[in-house]
C-alpha cells in the first residue's frame, strides 16, 4: 500500500496540544494507525501531552527539533527519530530559523 502525503488534505491546527502557532500536517488514518507528515514553523511547538494508551514514533526529515522528553530535553537532526513509548510525555518545539518537517507515527493500542 503506498500513501502519498500530497494526496492528503492538508489539516492546520492553532495551539495544537496546548502549542505555540501551528501544526500544519497531513494525515493518514486507520484503525491501527494514524500516520503523519508534519510541519512547525519557527517558533511553532506541539505542547507536552502523555501517550496513556498509545506511543509515537516521530521520523525528522528537515530542521532541529527540540523534544522535552519526560524529565528532559533532546536535540534531534534529520534522519534521526524520537520514540514516546506508551506511559510517557512529550512535546515537540522548533527553536530554529527553518521549518521543521518529520514523519510521526502513533499506533492504536486496542
Amino acid at each position: 500500500m503506498i500513501i502519498d502525503f500530497k494526496d492528503l488534505e492538508l489539516n492546520v491546527a492553532q495551539n495544537f496540544k496546548g502549542g505555540e502557532k501551528e501544526y500544519v500536517s497531513r494525515r493518514y488514518v486507520d484503525e491501527n494507525n494514524k500516520i503523519m507528515l508534519g510541519t512547525l514553523e519557527p517558533g511553532a511547538s506541539i505542547g507536552y501531552h502523555s501517550h496513556d494508551t498509545d506511543s509515537e514514533i516521530m521520523y525528522f526529515l528537515e530542521g532541529e527539533a527540540t523534544v522535552l522528553y519526560d524529565d528532559g530535553e533532546e536535540t534531534l537532526q534529520p534522519g534521526q527519530v524520537h520514540y514516546c513509548p506508551q506511559g510517557h510525555s512529550h512535546s515537540l518545539i522548533n527553536r530554529g530559523n527553518v521549518p521543521l518537517k518529520f514523519v510521526a507515527i502513533v499506533p492504536n493500542h486496542n
